[in-house]
Formats: C-alpha cells, structure tokens, sequence
C-alpha cells in the first residue's frame, strides 16, 4: 500500500514539472499533496481494496481534472496587399512562440476574391457593398463554434470607411456569435488614415454579438491626408507601393510594423497575469492608437456619400454586372470633386475656428482613442 501511494506522488510531481507549473501553482498543489497525505492514512483502515480506488480518484481530480491549461487565442485576420499579415506574424510571434498560449489563426477566405492589384472598375464596384455592410460568402471556417477562447484579436483593414467585407462576413457569420459571446477582444486597424467612422461600425457589430472591446490598436499610412489619396489608389490599383512624385512610399512603414511586435509581447504578459478577465485594457501606455479628430468631419461626409450613391448602386444591380459601370463613372467624378472641395475646406474651416473647437475636438479626441489610449508610458518596458 506504501508503494502504491509513494508512485502515485512521483507520477504526481512528474506531471506538474511537465506542465511547466508556477510556483506559486506547485506550492498550491503540494499543501493540497499533505491533506491527502493525511486522508490516505485515514483510508487505509478502510481495507487495502477500497482505499487504493479512493487514492486514484483524488489523484485523477487534483492533477488531471483541475490541472492548469494554456491560454487560447483567436486571431482572425483578411489581407489583401499582405500588410495586414505581416502585422499580424509581429503581434502573433510572442504568443505562439509561449507554450502557455495556444493560437489559432483563422484567415479568411471570401468566395468572391478580391483581387490584388484591383482592376479600377472592380474597386470601385465593391464600396455599396462594404458600406451598407453586406457581407461576401466565406468558405468554411476551421472553427465549430464549440471552441472556448481566452481572447480575440481581430485584424482588419479600412474599405470604404468601413471595416472590409470578408471582415464583416466573419462577424456575420453564425459562429461569430458563439465563438465572441462574452469574450475580450482587441482590434488591429491597418489603414490609410481615416479608421474612426470603420471603428464605430466595428464596435457595433461587436456590441450586437455580446463581445467584450477591451482594446484598440490603429496603424496608419506615414504620409499625410492629400499625398495619401493619391499614393494609396495607385498602390491599390497598380501594385506600386513606392514613393512618387515626392510623395512617401504608401502603406505603413516596415519600421513600425516591426514594432508592433510590442503588443504581442504586453498581451502575453497580460494573459499570464489573467488581465483578460479585467475590464481594463491590456494596451495602455503603449501608444496603441493616435486619433486625428479633425479628419472625423470629412469622413461622415464620405461616409454619407458612400452610403447614398451605394443605395442607388445597388438598385442598379449586383457587383459586377454593366448596369452599375455608368453610375460607378459619375460617381468617380464626383468623389474626385469631393475629394478636393470637401476635404480641404473642411480643414480649413476647423483651422479658423479651431479656438472654439478645441475642447470638443480634444474630448472627440480622447473618446476615439478607447480604450487603448495615446500614451507612452510603457514603452520602455517593450523596446523592439
């Protein structure tokens, strides 16, 4: 019986130092080990038989049943240009290199593809869609629903103003609402520099799935709101992502992306820590997100224009057919008008009467940049 009991120890400990528990789990586990130490004793004047059945259940319970288990990540991300990917491997790295964090990384697959470089017309053609927020088809996901995970991480470009559609396709999808339910998410914005109106819809759709958006992360082109209308398109449209006409190249500069790995590192601290099971965010401090609220007035009025000729667009018929080629050019020339009235005269009258603005420009400021926040005082905890 002696025996019995000392194997059961050993297999014990040896189960613990595998599962590379904490100390402060092994010293948990060990007072737990003298209790039945205590029990076993008692046990035994049971009779040999009984007492060994007894001693392998409590065993099966104690390092089995409630042993500690690795953290579960959801990543979902959908690139096109492949930047969003290679923001998602810098922010992925430390957690998948943990073996205390178990990553899935589901990456989206619409059935209509989005091709890249964008044919004019096709790009064009795809905004009704992505403002209205009517999803593509996906194939099927890798997930069942069934699966329970310690947080999500949502990747995610800007189309239109709005969150991408093979995006909005997964939040619509009905596993979203099992897989999110109740469950902290962070945000990666990759975008030109116009997120917040996209952001707002984002935080909807999340809202309407019962989720939990604990933080925000935005990472935006290096060149200002004008170079950037002409940098972009050409990058989206031609695939020539360098720089042109004195502009700087498009897209978001490698430099940064590399130091996005920061937040992997800050959340994979945080989820040792349990700070997912906190309303607090997990980012803050760490320059997660830097909000232009100046450009928020330019976005409703895309915003609007987006909406309203994607109303008449659709009428027109689906994506891809002729009948909507005639209102798509007009409307080209009519975001081009815009693009050059609107945008600059919008700036130019906040500059005018910025002194009568400036505090309901700092609280648009602060709100849009939650939960996350603009400060760096955590920095040097992560320098890359």
């Amino acid at each position: 019986m002696a025996l019995i009991v000392h194997l059961q120890w050993r297999n014990s400990l040896e189960y613990a130092c595998r599962c590379q528990l904490s100390s402060q789990d092994f010293c948990f586990i060990y007072k737990i080990g003298i209790i039945l130490y205590r029990i076993f004793r008692q046990l035994l004047s049971s009779g040999p038989d009984e007492a060994i059945i007894r001693i392998i259940l409590l065993h099966h319970w104690i390092f089995v049943t409630t042993s500690v288990r690795p953290k579960r990540v959801l990543a979902i991300c959908y690139t096109q240009t492949g930047q969003l990917a290679r923001i998602a491997t810098q922010i992925l790295a430390p957690l998948q290199e943990n073996p205390d964090v178990e990553v899935h990384l589901e990456v989206l697959r619409p059935l209509l593809v989005y091709p890249f470089p964008w044919p004019f017309f096709q790009f064009f053609d795809a905004f009704p869609e992505a403002s209205h927020l009517i999803a593509p088809k996906l194939e099927p996901l890798a997930l069942t629903g069934d699966e329970d995970f310690d947080l999500v991480i949502l990747f995610y470009q800007v189309w239109f103003l709005a969150p991408s559609s093979p995006v909005t396709a997964f939040l619509q999808h009905p596993l979203a609402a099992k897989l999110l339910k109740d469950k902290p998410v962070v945000t990666v914005i990759a975008c030109r520099n116009m997120w917040m109106m996209a952001h707002q819809k984002m935080k909807s759709m999340l809202a309407n799935l019962g989720a939990r958006l604990i933080d925000n992360v935005v990472l935006s082109d290096r060149g200002n709101v004008f170079t950037t209308f002409i940098t972009t398109p050409r990058w989206f449209l031609t695939g020539k992502q360098t720089g042109f006409l004195g502009c700087p190249p498009a897209g978001i500069a490698p430099d940064e992306i590399l130091r996005a790995r920061r937040f992997g590192l800050a959340i994979q601290a945080a989820l040792a820590a349990d700070a997912e099971k906190r309303e607090a965010p997990l980012l803050a401090g760490l320059k997660a997100v830097e909000a232009n609220p100046k450009l928020y007035f330019s976005e409703q009025a895309g915003t609007r224009s987006f909406y309203l000729w994607g109303k008449l667009l659709r009428a027109a018929g689906e994506p891809g057919q002729w009948s909507r080629k005639p209102i798509l050019f007009f409307y080209v020339i009519f975001l081009a008008i815009l693009i050059v009235t609107v945008v600059p005269v919008s700036l130019a009258l906040q500059t005018l009467i910025r002194p009568l603005l400036r505090k309901k420009l700092a609280r648009m400021k602060h709100d849009f940049e939650l939960p996350s926040g603009s400060g760096i005082e955590r920095m040097t905890d992560y320098v890359i």
